[in-house]
């Protein structure tokens, strides 16, 4: 909410998410603007191509381990807060991007960026406690959802072409440094909104927290030895499973915690379990396949065999299609969702997605195809990116709103975070760090992956949707914490 004396008058909600576009726009210059120059990343930084999945990789991970004690914090001592530290740590990392003299120093700032994921989640519990007590607060939250998801993506648009357009122009610093302006300019933006006391007589869960990092950073331990050791290295399992064991518990930390992290009683219900897992599988191809997507573009066939051999320029055209699409796809959620109902709309989005990803293994010898499949995904994809949040936030008691919100993006990085990382493997030609750049039948995988991951997520909300209308109305700490219905 705004200051008084910043309210237009009549209108304060459209002050506030005029406000909150404006960070959006910033969300988009920074998942826009990479894409179409990793590769000059790659030639500046002298790495090769398969190891820039593990920027994308690592910044997934780190997103996913701190937005949920973000997003909690929002719960907690306010949202706006929690937007300006994010914003501020945002902004110092895209600084250390431009300037990073070498790939190790490049990956912990890109690590560290990957704070600004937390920005929508909080965003949309803002709007959701901002409408707190009206009766249509579920159909504004997710149009409000579909606004701000289309803000950010046609700011990807606008961000992509102008990195193909300059990527022959200028320097690689000097390209990197816009977003950090950019991200920089999101300060003052922010310092217009009005703070929202948190929820009083709540507490940080430390030990939620420092059991899920660990669990986490086994899963991602194992899967990097994987990468320089191969498939057969035994320690790499060995941390994959610990990372998996780590897990119950976990679980059974959180259940008896007055107030966690994670409250997994919720998490239980089919009207949350569902939304999340679908964010996890949704994440490993919207966040996992920007790189392979991007790399693919821009391979040489002649060269490869594989690739299309694009410039910047032409292949920040097809990313602008893409996001078109996906803006579409979340604006259209509203009028879809009204003729499907909410869940069906999710459903069909999962399968249209799917469709497309599986539609490269057939055409991805062809460059006028790749435009129409682009589309597809990112029609099916886009509604999807809007629906989630809302869906977690109509799910969840006023209290736990943010963490709800928070968690569907940290669900949706850890998909994103693994995936990449698999990724990273299929597209390497042997278990070492002396691996090249990759293969089509890496990319074959890729697809693959991502298709089954559409197809899993439209079973997952279809076999709920009989068991997901019931609201969760009670407050953890509560007795009866468990979810009504």
């Amino acid at each position: 909410m705004l200051r008084a004396g910043c309210r237009p008058p009549g209108h304060p909600l459209l002050a506030v998410i005029a406000l909150l576009a404006a960070v959006e726009v910033a969300s988009g210059v920074i998942q826009g603007y990479y894409g179409p120059i990793m590769v000059d990343i790659a030639h500046d930084l002298d790495v090769r191509y398969a190891d820039l999945n593990w920027l994308e990789a690592s910044q997934l991970i780190f997103s996913a381990l701190v937005v949920p004690p973000l997003a909690r914090l929002g719960d907690l001592v306010g949202h706006k807060r929690v937007l300006v530290i994010a914003t501020a740590v945002t902004a110092a990392a895209t600084w250390g991007i431009a300037f990073a003299p070498s790939f190790p120093l490049m990956l912990v700032a890109w690590t560290l960026q990957g704070v600004y994921v937390v920005w929508l989640p909080v965003e949309v519990a803002v709007i959701h406690r901002r409408t707190a007590g009206r009766a249509d607060q579920g159909r504004v939250t997710r149009r409000v959802a579909a606004i701000l998801v289309a803000t950010l993506e046609l700011s990807v648009i606008v961000a992509a072409v102008l990195a193909g357009q300059l990527a022959d122009r200028v320097s690689v610093t000097t390209m990197l440094v816009l977003p950090a302006v950019v991200v920089t300019l999101c300060l003052p933006v922010l310092a217009l909104l009005e703070e929202v006391p948190g929820r009083r007589g709540g507490r940080f869960d430390w030990g939620g927290l420092g059991l899920m990092t660990l669990a986490v950073l086994a899963v991602l331990g194992g899967l990097v030895l994987i990468r320089v050791d191969g498939l057969t290295s035994v320690p790499a399992w060995l941390l994959i499973l610990a990372g998996a064991a780590l897990l119950v518990p976990w679980w059974r930390y959180e259940s008896r915690h007055a107030d966690p992290m994670v409250d997994v009683r919720l998490l239980a219900h089919p009207a949350q379990w569902s939304v999340q897992a679908t964010a996890f599988l949704v994440g490993m191809s919207l966040l996992g396949a920007q790189v392979p997507l991007s790399t693919y573009f821009r391979s040489d066939p002649a060269v490869h065999g594989y690739g299309f051999g694009l410039t910047a320029a032409e292949g920040s055209a097809r990313i602008a299609l893409y996001v078109a699409c996906l803006a579409v796809g979340a604006l259209s959620l509203g009028p879809v969702s009204r003729v499907l109902g909410a869940r069906r709309a999710m459903v069909a989005g999962c399968v249209v997605y799917a469709l497309g990803y599986a539609a490269w293994l057939p055409l991805h010898a062809s460059p006028g195809a790749a435009w129409g499949v682009m589309a597809v995904i990112g029609l099916g994809t886009g509604g999807l990116v809007a629906a989630i949040p809302a869906a977690a936030a109509a799910a969840a008691p006023p209290g736990r709103v943010g963490s709800a919100t928070g968690l569907t993006n940290a669900t949706k990085t850890i998909g994103g975070g693994l995936a990449s990382s698999v990724f990273a493997i299929c597209l390497a030609s042997t278990g070492t760090l002396r691996m090249s750049g990759g293969s089509l039948g890496g990319y074959y995988a890729v697809w693959s992956i991502c298709a089954v991951s559409g197809l899993l997520a439209a079973v997952v909300l279809a076999a709920t949707s009989g068991r997901s209308s019931a609201a969760v109305s009670v407050e953890p700490g509560d007795p009866a914490r468990s979810p009504s219905g």
